[in-house]
C-alpha cells in the first residue's frame, strides 16, 4: 500500500518504518525540519529492545509536500488534530481517507474536516518515544486496532489490517472502535495521574498508598462512557469492568496488578506526558484528551472532579508552577477521601 505518515514522532515514525520495511510506499510529514533533514540523510532508525534497522524513506515538512494519497496516517499530538488535518486535506485523494493513529477521540475532529467516510479510527498502545532526529525507541509491543467510526468491516479496512499486520502480527480489526477509545481514555487518566509525579507507570501504579486514586480516576471515565451507551474493551492488563461503580477491590487491583506487570516489560518505563513535562518542556494532550470526558460529562449529567482537578494540575506543571511530585497525588486523593 502507499502511505503518508503525517506526523513522524514516537508512533508515525514506529509504524511508518515497519511499513516501509515491509516494501510498503511510505512519505513522512513532520513540521520539525531537523528530524525532517536527519531522515533525508541518514534514514529513520528504530532503536530498543524489539528491532534496530534503519528505513530510508522520503519526508517532507508540510510547506514542501506535493502530490495526493489514498491513505494519510494522522500521527500527530492530539491538540494539533484539526491544524494537522486542515493542512493535509489537499492532499487526500477524493476516494482516500485518514486513519487517527493517535491518542484521544481525534476521529470526531477528523470527520468534520474531511468527512464521515473519508475518516478511519485506531486504537495503539505500544510503547515508543521520539529520543533525537532520526531516531525512535520502539520500547514495548502493545494492543494495535483499526475500526470504522461507524462499525462497519469494510473492505479498506481490511485491506489497512493486512499493512499493520507488517507492523504487528497481534493487530486487530473491531466493530467497536469508540469502546477501544474510550477504554484509553480511562487508561490514559491514569497515566496522566502517573505524570504528576517522577515515578515510572509501573512503579506508579504499584504503589499502595495511590491504588483507590487510580481505581477512582478510571471509574470517573467509565460512569461517562456508560451514560453514552458505551461499551469500552479490555486491552493489555486494563478491564475495564474492574472499573465500573460497585466492582469489588479485588476485582479492581487484579487489573492493576496486570497493567503493571505489562509497563514493566517495556524499556519505555514513563508516559509520552511525563517525558513532555519533564524532557521535552512542551504543552502536554491534557486538554485534548481529559477535556472531552469532562465536556462529556457535563452533556450526560456525570460530574468529573478528579478529571477536571488533574488537567489543572498538569497545567501548573507545565506552566512552572508546581513540581513533578507524589504531593500532585495527594491534592487528589483529598477529592476521594
Amino acid at each position: 500500500m502507499e502511505f503518508l505518515v503525517w506526523g513522524a514522532g514516537a508512533i508515525g515514525g514506529t509504524i511508518g518504518a515497519y511499513l516501509a520495511r515491509a516494501g510498503h510506499q511510505v512519505v513522512f510529514v513532520d513540521r520539525a525540519a531537523e528530524h525532517v533533514a536527519a531522515i533525508n540523510s541518514d534514514g529513520l532508525r528504530i532503536t530498543g529492545p524489539i528491532d534496530e534497522f534503519t528505513v530510508q524513506t522520503p519526508a517532507y515538512t508540510p510547506d514542501t509536500l506535493t502530490g495526493e494519497y489514498t491513505t494519510i496516517l494522522l500521527c500527530v499530538k492530539a491538540q494539533d488534530t484539526e491544524s494537522a488535518t486542515r493542512s493535509l486535506v489537499r492532499y487526500l485523494r477524493d476516494d482516500g481517507c485518514v486513519v487517527s493513529v493517535q491518542n484521544g477521540l481525534n476521529e470526531l475532529i477528523i470527520r468534520q474536516i474531511v468527512g464521515r467516510e473519508r475518516t478511519v479510527g485506531a486504537f495503539v498502545n505500544f510503547g515508543a518515544d521520539y529520543l533525537e532526529p532520526g531516531l525512535i525507541l520502539y520500547g514495548g509491543r502493545g494492543a494495535v486496532v483499526l475500526g470504522e467510526i461507524d462499525g462497519r468491516m469494510t473492505r479498506r479496512l481490511g485491506a489497512l489490517h493486512a499493512a499493520f499486520l507488517d507492523f504487528d502480527a497481534a493487530a486487530i480489526t473491531t466493530d467497536n472502535i469508540w469502546g477501544y477509545l474510550w477504554g484509553k481514555l480511562a487508561y490514559g487518566a491514569q497515566l496522566f495521574a502517573t505524570a504528576l509525579t517522577n515515578d515510572s507507570i509501573a512503579d506508579s501504579l504499584a504503589n499502595p498508598r495511590y491504588r483507590d486514586l487510580y481505581i477512582a480516576v478510571a471509574q470517573e471515565v467509565m460512569r461517562v462512557a456508560q451514560a453514552q451507551d458505551i461499551r469500552p474493551e479490555a486491552f493489555n492488563g486494563f478491564t475495564p469492568l474492574a472499573f465500573l461503580p460497585d466492582t469489588p477491590r479485588e476485582v479492581s487491583l487484579q487489573s492493576l496488578d496486570d497493567m503493571t506487570a505489562h509497563n514493566r516489560r517495556s524499556a519505555k518505563t514513563h508516559s509520552g506526558i511525563w517525558r513532555d513535562l519533564a524532557v521535552r518542556k512542551r504543552k502536554t494532550e491534557a486538554d485534548a484528551q481529559l477535556g472531552p470526558i469532562i465536556e462529556a460529562g457535563v452533556r450526560v449529567g456525570v460530574p468529573t472532579p478528579l478529571t477536571a482537578r488533574m488537567k489543572e494540575l498538569i497545567h501548573e506543571i507545565e506552566e512552572g508552577k508546581r513540581p513533578q511530585s507524589t504531593d500532585n497525588l495527594d491534592v487528589l486523593m483529598a477529592l476521594i477521601a
